[in-house]
Parts: structure tokens; sequence; C-alpha cells
């Protein structure tokens, strides 16, 4: 689908390269290694600095153009990635949607998500919701989905971390030009920008909206900061996951009901609403209004309409992740609809009770109001789906004891966006150009049996020196801002070396997923990270919330513990996670750790993304990792018992993590062969890979929601919108 937009940005470009222009706009760059490396050859050093296309074209001197149209090799990569993108934008009758179901109607999916991890160039995401929103998206475009995306435009997007030389981490929040990143202004009919206004109490807020185009899925962002807004009212977008509670509403408020005006806007109708966690919940408001406008309803039957054709999911067990607010507080922002459906507010209210028998005194709970107004709602592990049922259970009248109302999806990863060049390389030699839509089975995976062990691992090691360069880099600038000498700087060229185990952990910060958990018994650790013939290292990163002390208490321990003498080299704390220092992380480590406390983890997607890279996991058994470990591909920590007492999970967990570590990992990756390969580790290797690539793809969990769960609502059963009994 393409979506009119207004252009925004200085860039002067010479006829002979003016398909630049479109390319830099279309975030398939990020998922395609030849356009980005076309893109360096551009200005390499632009490009390095700043990995945005749109920002390196504003910068580029006219005078540069004249070089690379005089040069051959540039002129012939710049038509062969010009062909490509081309092919790809155009070949929607040989796409897997359109083979299985026909010409593809316009924005069949609308799916709605509060954060979008497409880039680290485009910062609207903290972690790992926003990453799979990211993937969702562009699996979507892959597969030829008709789907349009909706979310908000955070000018000081989630926050930049430092570290400082005590531990603390510092948070900074720059406020991006949104001209100069990969978006532009939507245009109506008119030629005009599009910009749709909200009911707030008392006035109404505009929203911009702005379109990042992820390959053939549109993405539209809603912007609060205008001048047609009150001073008051333009933050509203300015901050993902702000702290306070009114401007966390408000933000939903935009999100969901400016989202659907967005849609009206430019005459989109989807057939089916996709909640992608409950932060947008509210757009079943503006659904409702709509509809019984529209078809002349009541407020009953207009609720069973828009309910028949939305998909709800959610995202985690934990209580701080489904979000509550005041009911007073929600009461104030509903006069709008509660007069135009002409109900009193707790019709709407009670539809946000997440417990059946408290009164109507309780906060208003986002998810208990999708569960309400979906017709499916899933979790994104099997494991998760069978806890949110436990959860929820009371929300779903006919359910029965022993049903699990809330069904599951398990969570997947973009393949092209996660795996690295050399083991890219080394499969499109083996399996041929195109192999990621032909190899979709367990099946069709054993074929990795028939690449030599040498060059899995020769490849493997290749991606472990990008990291270990790319890990230098960011602790020189880390510690030459702590006052470290040039001395100490230069001893950072010692540090991870190639050949010791490599563990990696990077997550937010929350402590149910206990980072801490290899730090329990320091004086066992100090043993295996300084072992003369049989070390290991670790990598660590990740962000706690700015409200979250103990998250950030738990940073300041680690980073203590690294620059202590026993571990210093050997234990390393990278500020600043993002989508770059992932890639880099999951593409390089040997080991990925994983610790939450079972069963909290919904899912998780790290671990996925490493194994695609031939790294073996090391996790409790919780999120997707029960479905996935076989045990070839990798490791489990304790068992399978959800444990009352925390104490004693945490201890018997820790006891089993060094006792496999002792006993199984580090001897197994150290045994090698004449050649210096570890054939015992590269089989689990290859093992990791078969089984978990097709099976955990974004690919594959579009797939299953297009088939499982969107359905087709072209032609609702007239019996599904009669009122409810």
């Amino acid at each position: 689908m393409l979506i009119p937009t207004l252009n925004v940005a200085d860039i002067e470009l010479p006829k002979e390269l003016v398909k630049l222009y479109d390319l830099a706009y279309n975030l398939w760059w990020t998922w395609s290694p030849r356009a980005r490396r076309l893109f360096s050859a551009v200005e390499g050093v632009a490009w390095t600095r700043y990995r945005n296309p749109v920002e390196m074209l504003i910068n580029v001197e006219p005078d540069h153009w004249e070089s690379l149209i005089a040069s051959e090799t540039f002129m012939t990569t710049y038509a062969s990635v010009m062909r490509e993108f081309e092919e790809y934008m155009a070949e929607e009758e040989s796409s897997w949607y359109h083979t299985r179901y026909g010409v593809p109607k316009p924005a069949r999916v609308a799916y709605f998500s509060t954060e979008y991890g497409v880039h680290e160039s485009l910062p609207g995401y903290s972690g790992g919701l926003g990453v799979l929103s990211g993937d969702h998206l562009k699996a979507a475009s892959d597969l030829g989905l008709p789907l349009v995306a909706v979310g908000l435009l955070y000018r000081m997007g989630y926050f930049n971390q430092t570290i400082d030389a005590d531990g603390f981490q510092q948070h900074m929040y720059p406020h991006y030009d949104s001209t100069r990143l990969p978006l532009r202004p939507v245009s109506g009919p008119t030629g005009r920008q599009v910009i749709v206004r909200i009911p707030f109490p008392g006035r109404e807020v505009a929203a911009k909206v702005w379109l990042a185009q992820v390959g053939r899925v549109p993405l539209l962002l809603l912007d609060t900061d205008i001048p047609q807004n009150d001073p008051s009212d333009r933050p509203i977008t300015s901050i993902l996951y702000v702290r306070g509670r009114e401007m966390r509403l408000a933000q939903e408020l935009v999100l969901g009901v400016g989202g659907v005006k967005a849609l009206d806007a430019l005459s989109i109708e989807p057939q089916v609403w996709h909640l992608n966690e409950g932060h947008s919940a509210l757009l079943q408001l503006e659904r409702i209004r709509m509809t019984a406008k529209k078809e002349e309803l009541s407020f009953d039957d207009a609720l069973q309409t828009v309910k028949a054709c939305t998909v709800f999911t959610t995202h985690t067990p934990v209580p701080a992740g489904n979000e509550i607010f005041d009911r007073g507080l929600v009461a104030k922002y509903l006069g709008p609809w509660t007069e135009d459906l002409e109900v009193e507010p707790p019709v709407l209210l009670d539809l946000g009770n997440a417990d059946n028998h408290a009164g109507e005194n309780q906060p208003f709970n986002m998810t208990a109001f999708a569960i309400r107004t979906s017709r499916n709602t899933n979790g994104v592990s099997r494991l998760h789906g069978r806890v949110s049922s436990n959860m929820w259970r009371h929300l779903f009248p006919d359910a029965g004891p022993d049903d699990l109302p809330v069904g599951y999806i398990t969570n997947g990863v973009h393949i092209s966006t996660w795996l690295g060049m050399e083991l890219l390389e080394l499969f499109n030699r083996y399996f041929g150009i195109g192999w990621k839509d032909r190899r979709l089975t367990v099946e069709d995976w054993k074929a990795i049996d028939e690449i030599p062990d040498e060059e899995i691992w020769r490849a493997h090691l290749v991606q472990k020196r990008r990291l270990a360069r790319f890990v230098r880099v960011r602790l020189r600038q880390q510690f030459a801002r702590h006052g470290h000498g040039p001395d100490e700087l230069r001893e950072l060229e010692n540090w991870l070396d190639e050949d010791i185990l490599t563990i990696g952990f990077a997550r937010r910060f929350a402590t149910y997923k206990r980072a801490d958990l290899l730090f329990r018994d320091m004086h066992r650790l100090r043993r295996l990270v300084r072992d003369a013939d049989r070390p290991i290292q670790i990598i660590l990163a990740g962000k706690a919330h700015p409200a979250d002390r103990p998250g950030q208490e738990l940073i300041q321990h680690i980073f203590q513990i690294s620059r202590s003498p026993d571990f210093q080299g050997r234990v390393i704390f990278l500020e600043n996670y993002d989508m770059r220092v992932a890639r880099a992380l999951v593409q390089g480590v040997d080991l990925w750790l994983n610790t939450p406390v079972r069963p909290m983890e919904a899912s998780g997607t790290s671990g996925q993304k490493a194994a695609m890279n031939g790294a073996l996991n090391f996790s409790v058994l919780d999120g997707w990792w029960p479905e996935a470990y076989d045990e070839i591909n990798g490791w489990t920590i304790g068992t399978d018992r959800d444990y009352p007492d925390r104490d004693e999970q945490d201890r018997e967990d820790s006891l089993s993590l060094y006792d496999t570590l002792e006993e199984a990992i580090i001897p197994l990756y150290y045994e090698r062969g004449e050649d210096g390969v570890p054939k015992g580790w590269v089989l689990r290797m290859k093992d990791s890979m078969a089984t978990i690539t097709p099976r955990f793809s974004a690919e594959r969990m579009v797939r299953d929601y297009t088939e499982k769960i969107y359905g087709l609502c072209d032609e609702i059963d007239e019996t599904a919108v009669k009122t409810e009994t």
C-alpha cells in the first residue's frame, strides 16, 4: 500500500541517482545488506556516523556526486540494488499471501502498537515489545500481507543511557528532528498534511500523521508536537513510557482514538484490528462510536460488531506490564464517548474491571478492557497462553475450568534483520539465493549438516571478532569519559579474546529477569572467569526504566563488579543497549544466557536471534524455550517446576547454572580437534540453527496470525452482533 506524503528534507540528488531518495525513505534498507553497502559507498564516514540514509544524504556535498557518477563500480551497484528494491516492491503476485489468498485487498489488517523497533535510526522503541512489533511489520511485508500499522512519533524517544564512573545509570532525552529521519508527513486528498483531532476534556488535541514505510507496509505515526496545540499538549507524544500517569493515559488516547481517525482520514477500512498489547485499546471507544453512528446500532450491538473483528495479544503476566489507571482519571476523559453513545460512564468504565467482584472503585485495567472488546485473545508462547488463561479466566464466562481461553502464537524474529553477514553468505552459498523463502521447516534445515564444521566455525569466529571490535570501541569511549588514562585505554585491546567462551546477557533490567543470578556465588564465578585453561567472559547490556530504582541498583552492582580487579576484562557491561548493540551481541557470542523467574517471561526473542547465529541457549524453562529445547540445541537452568518461594527458586536455579557451566558447557566448548574446531560444540550449533530458525521466525509467526487468528471478517455472522444476554 502506497500512502501519499510530503517532502520535508533538504536533499538534492543528481538525476542519475534520484532513486536513492525513495530507497532512503523505505526501511527495506534496514534488512537489505546490499542496500546498506550502497549507502556506505556514497559516503563511508557519514554513514558510519549516522547509519541513517536521510541524515547522510542531507549532508552530502553537491560536488561529491560527480565522482560517484564517474565510478562504473558504484553505478553498477546502484543499478543492481535499485532493481532488487523495485522488484521487491512490485512482486506481490508471487508473495505468500497472494499465492494463498488471491489478490489482496488493501489494508486487511490494522496493527496497533505503542512502540516499534525497526532500526536504531528510528528511536521509537524501548525493548522487546517494540522490536517484536518491528519484526512483525517486516515479515508482513515479505509475505505480502496487506497490513497497515499505527503508532506514536516520540520526539525524544525512550532515553539514551550512560553509566557514570560509579555505575549510576544516567538518562538523556535528545530531541530528534523528524525531518532528518526516514519519515515523511502524510498528505491528504487536497495535498495538505493530514492532521486529526482527538477529543480531550474541554478541548481537542491535534496530531500530525507521519509515514515510515517498512517495505510494503505503511507505519503511521502520530505526533502532537505541532503548533496547532496548546504548549501544554504538545509534549504528549514526546517520551515513550513517560512516568506520569495522566500523560501516559493521554498518550494512549492519542494512539488509539487518533489512530482510528487517521485511518478514517485516509479512507482505510481494515477488516481486522490487531491490538498488540493493551496500550492502544482505547481505539475501541472510537470504533464503537463510529459503528453505532454509521450503522444506527445500539451501544451493545456496536460493541459486538467491533468485537467481532478485533484480536488482542497480551505480552506479559507481570502486573506492571498490564496497564492500569485510576478510575476517576479515566472517567474524566470518557465524556465525549458517553455522550455520543448515550450511556452512563460506568457502562464504559466497567469494561476495564479486572475483578468481576471488586465493585465500582477498582482501577481501569487496559488488558481487561482489551479482552472484553476483542473476539480473540492470545499470548506469545505456549506457556504464556496457559499462564494468561489462568490469570484472566474469569473474564471468559463460557470457559470451563479445564479450558484455555487465551490461546497462543509464539513470538518469532525476522531472519534478514538478525542473521550475521558471514552466516548469511555461507547459507547463500550452500542453500542458494532465496533460501529463506524455501527452508520453512526443520526438515528443510537438515541440509545444514552438509556444511563442513570448519566453515560454520570460521563464519562464527569472524562474527565474534566483529563483536569484540565493537565492544572495545564502545568501552574506549565510555572509559575515556570516566577519565581513564591512555595506557588503560590501550589495555582494552587485550580484552575479549576470541578463544574464550563468551556469554551474552542483554535485556531490560527488570528485577524478575534476574541479571544477578550469575553473580550469586562470587567465589565460584571468580574461579570460572580466571581459570587458567578454560576461562569464560561475560558481556551484559540493558536499560532500567527511569522509575525502576531496583533495576538501576542492579546495573550499578554489576558495573562495579566488572570494574573490580578480579573481574576486569572478563565481565563487561555495555551502556545504551539498542538494536545495534543487540545485533552485535546475538551475532557474536557463543552462549546466550536467560534467567527470568519462571513463569514471568511471556516469550522473549533475544535467544531466538542468537540461536539463528549459532549461539547455544542456556535458559530457564520459560517463555519460548520449553517449545524449542531438544537436549542438543542448548541447556536448561533448573527444571519446569514453579516455586512459590522466590529465594528457594533463586538458590536452586543458581546451583543449576553453575553446575551446568562447570560440568557440561565449559568442557564441551574447550574440547578441540587437531584443526582447532570444537566438533561437539559445532554439532550443537547446527542443531540450534536447524531447529530454531524455521520454527521461531517472524515469517512463521505472521503466517500463524494470518491463518489462525486474523481470519476473514468481510461477512460477519449476524449472530455475532446480537446483544449478549
